[in-house]
């Protein structure tokens, strides 16, 4: 209670300015009850303070001497000033000053808070009187300080702040930190919020700093409780009031009109124009009568242009605008005097598969197809003849005004090579040609471009059996051909290969005679039989049966052994050769030896010079081929023999003559 007296005998002589004036107001309006704990331990009762209005302030204004009980009175009343806070809770006071580095907050207790300006830079309009929340830290610090803290006062309740504004679609302030990627980061009831950049205007945001620093107004779009993420938009808040804008001008609205607008965005495909609140789209297409690769060829961002209505869509908010329809279409102004037939230079502007797309004059094009590019037949791609951007001189093949469609040519500006093809290419005439492909069928040749041929697989050799025609040539490869015949309604050249050579198969049926016998390889083993190698680059094929050998068992591939021909067909030239049967010839003879051991000595010694007469002829015949290692070999020495036997007879003839004449008289 001492403790009290001094206190009051400090205070009351300083009240005597704003704090007794305070504490009369409020003194008049508020009553509390003041509860002293007695000196002893028994039941406390309550106390009344008294009314300000009981108090004597005429008495105290005129420096009366004040009883200990007025004093008490007086300190009562003083007290009920005052609000009961308490640590670590959240109050809401009143700001009663600021300054550059803090402001000073009333929260009704003895003494008055200070917060950091800082605190409140999300809230550049603050000023005196505004309501604002703090946190209590401390009532009373080591200086006896009341200490305040606003921005803890915003985290303990920012999130129910920031649910609630999400429901009720609240609009919140917030202050922009900084810049990130995709966006800005605000601070938002103290909760850095993310600001995506599609969501901080309508128009496109090409500088994100203007923004940093700078307090704007959100709606809270967002919420991820888990991660504790808030995304907001300042754009939801001009959104519903260009929504009413769009309406009205969309409902104005007429095709055919033309409206200044201002280039808002430029894209790959297209230009979005902002036409006073609403946006239109000119369409790549829709820029220039010409080619036109990217937009910024023909437009600037912030531009202004004057554009035409082609179509919009009410429901949609969609506008279709045009600006090249407010020029007159280059059609229009092509030269009457062109026609089928000319020729016209141009820039390629445009390369497809099928053809080139050449522009010979600005907004004219015509399409020349890749057909007509070369006289040659074969299918190639345009860009084998043509790339972006070369000037080509051609030749109009159809002109259509009336659809705006033209076709052109190059290989017009050559001679046809199939004009005088026959005087060329006549039948017989040999040629070099370049494989060009290959069916099933034969080979496809091009002797020049333009001019094409086809080589059956039969005209390709005289002896070996083409399966296909990759096993005799490859492309690219260059191959003696002769013309057999020409096609000129259907520009194809018929051509062979193995005409260049003689038909060996004339010498050939002397050689293969039938029971004549000759070493041979089998190459190749089928279900059918086998394929055998002979001598002079020939094959002849042997069934199952005729591929056992003496012992039994069958022939294998790569195996060298005698065969017997057994069949010659010149015209299908096909040999049939049988191993089997010359073994069985043997054991047939060894019978028939046997057999005629019992006729008569007198048939006995025929027949043993018969026998040997016929392996005589057979080791002749067989050992005569054997040595004979070429087809060429084999002829020079048939025509030499021819030779020597037609010298004999002459000689002979010459011979004979005199005798002759002497017995004519005779006769």
């Amino acid at each position: 209670m001492e403790e009290n007296k001094n206190l009051q005998e400090e205070v009351i002589p300083t009240a005597e300015g704003a704090v007794v004036e305070e504490a009369q107001v409020a003194a008049e309006t508020v009553v509390t009850e003041v509860i002293e704990e007695a000196p002893s331990k028994k039941t406390q009762a309550p106390v009344v303070a008294p009314a300000a209005e009981d108090f004597d302030w005429d008495a105290y204004e005129k420096g009366d001497i004040l009883s200990s009980q007025e004093k008490e009175n007086l300190k009562n009343i003083y007290d009920n000033t005052l609000n009961a806070i308490k640590d670590k809770e959240v109050v809401e006071g009143t700001v009663i000053s600021i300054n550059k580095r803090e402001v000073v907050v009333n929260v009704g207790y003895k003494s008055d808070g200070i917060v950091p300006m800082s605190e409140f830079r999300y809230n550049p309009e603050l000023k005196v009187g505004d309501k604002v929340e703090v946190y209590i830290e401390s009532q009373e610090d080591k200086k006896g300080q009341l200490l305040l803290s606003h921005k803890q006062a915003r985290a303990t309740r920012s999130w129910d702040r920031v649910n609630a504004a999400l429901e009720s679609q609240e609009i919140v302030k917030g202050f922009v930190k900084c810049r990130t990627k995709g966006g800005m980061i605000v601070d938002v009831f103290g909760i850095e919020a993310f600001l995506p950049g599609s969501q901080i205007d309508v128009k496109p945001i090409r500088d994100y700093d203007v923004f940093v620093n700078k307090t704007m107004e959100f709606k809270v779009i967002k919420i991820n409780h888990e991660f504790k993420n808030v995304v907001v938009s300042h754009k939801a808040l001009i959104e519903a009031e260009l929504e009413n804008q769009k309406k009205e001008i969309i409902g104005k609205l007429q095709k055919g009109q033309v409206l200044e607008g201002t280039v808002k965005n430029i894209t790959s495909y297209g230009v979005f124009i902002d036409l006073g609140g609403v946006d239109g789209l000119i369409h790549i297409t829709d820029l220039s009568w010409g080619r036109v690769s990217h937009p910024e060829e023909i437009v600037t961002l912030d531009q202004k242009l004057n554009v035409v209505i082609l179509d919009f869509d009410d429901e949609k908010k969609r506008i279709a605008l045009g600006l090249k329809q407010l020029s007159a279409h280059p059609w229009d102004a092509l030269s009457a005097e062109l026609k089928v037939g000319d020729k016209v230079t141009g820039k390629v502007v445009v390369m497809a598969d099928y053809g080139a797309f050449v522009e010979i004059a600005p907004g004219v094009e015509g399409l020349i197809h890749v057909s007509e590019m070369s006289w040659s037949q074969h299918l190639r791609s345009a860009q084998d003849f043509l790339k972006v951007g070369d000037e080509v001189e051609t030749t109009i093949l159809t002109l259509d005004r009336d659809e705006r469609k033209m076709s052109l040519g190059i290989k017009q500006l050559k001679a046809d090579p199939w004009g005088d093809v026959e005087t060329r290419y006549a039948v017989g005439s040999k040629h070099t040609a370049k494989v060009r492909n290959f069916t099933n069928f034969g080979v496809f040749v091009e002797i020049e471009e333009g001019v094409d041929g086809l080589i059956h697989i039969s005209d390709l050799s005289w002896t070996k059996k083409v399966k296909h025609p990759s096993e005799f040539t490859q492309i690219g490869a260059e191959i003696e051909v002769q013309v057999l015949e020409i096609d000129k309604a259907n520009r194809r050249l018929s051509l062979g290969h193995k005409q260049l050579e003689e038909n060996p198969w004339d010498v050939l049926e002397t050689m293969f005679t039938v029971d004549s016998i000759h070493e041979g390889v089998i190459v190749e083993m089928m279900d059918k039989g086998a394929v055998i190698s002979l001598p002079y680059g020939v094959e002849g094929f042997a069934t199952p049966k005729h591929l056992t050998k003496e012992d039994g068992t069958q022939a294998q591939v790569d195996e060298k052994l005698s065969f017997k021909v057994i069949e010659f067909n010149k015209d299908a030239k096909r040999i049939i050769v049988s191993h089997s049967r010359i073994h069985e010839d043997v054991k047939r003879g060894e019978k028939a030896e046997a057999g005629a051991a019992t006729e008569a000595p007198a048939k006995k010694a025929p027949a043993k010079k018969a026998k040997k007469e016929e392996v005589a002829t057979t080791t002749i015949e067989k050992t005569t081929l054997g040595d004979i290692q070429s087809l060429a070999d084999l002829k020079d020495q048939m025509v030499e023999a021819a030779a020597k036997s037609a010298a004999k007879a002459a000689k002979k003839a010459k011979a004979d003559a005199p005798a002759a004449e002497e017995a004519a008289p005779e006769a």
